[in-house]
């Protein structure tokens, strides 16, 4: 198993074929021990221009009549895809990594150097961060679709493809229930 990134991965289309094309790449191991693992090796929510963030920036994208002070969201309208939770104010919503951190160490993510760990926790490019209802964030965990799935049902199958896209481009691996789960997840696409 490789950690670096695929730079040629494209997205899924929708339907979860390409999904299903990319989780039938992805290497299937057990996961690798916790040892050594911190949130503070994947150095999140770096500076995006002056007083902004990361997090801002989800903020920012995921929500409707956002509010700023400067570049900080103060305020807006969010809809949690997890729950369908819709929130108003930005403290009540999370910035969720849609593979966890400590899920992406358990899968290759622990041979990396903090910087590569760092770019793993920032990217904006991939549907790697999401902003959902802190309960369902919490809810969540580290856990692998095998373990925890999103309560909204009708956001499994963007959730699986989604999962696979950020997998597949990091190049990490899934173990056997992960891949069950997401196998079945993504049947039911289209």
């Amino acid at each position: 198993m490789t950690a670096e990134p695929d730079p040629d991965a494209s997205g899924p289309a929708g339907d979860g074929g390409s999904a299903t094309t990319q989780l039938g790449q992805l290497t299937v191991a057990k996961a690798a021990s916790m040892k050594g693992y911190s949130r503070d090796r994947f150095p999140h929510w770096r500076e995006t221009g002056k007083n902004c963030d990361v997090r801002d920036s989800v903020l920012q994208r995921d929500g409707t009549g956002i509010k700023l002070s400067g570049c900080n969201v103060v305020g807006g309208r969010w809809t949690s895809a997890y729950d369908k939770g819709t929130f108003t104010d930005p403290s009540d919503v999370d910035i969720d990594h849609m593979v966890p951190l400590a899920n992406a160490w358990r899968s290759g993510a622990d041979r990396w150097d903090d910087s590569k760990r760092g770019d793993f926790a920032n990217d904006l490019t991939r549907p790697q961060l999401l902003a959902v209802s802190a309960s369902s964030n919490r809810s969540k965990g580290d856990q692998d679709p095998s373990q925890w799935k999103p309560p909204n049902r009708d956001y499994w199958c963007k959730y699986a493809e989604d999962w696979v896209t950020v997998k597949h481009y990091w190049r990490l691996s899934v173990t056997e229930a992960e891949k069950s789960a997401l196998e079945e997840m993504l049947a039911a696409c289209g």
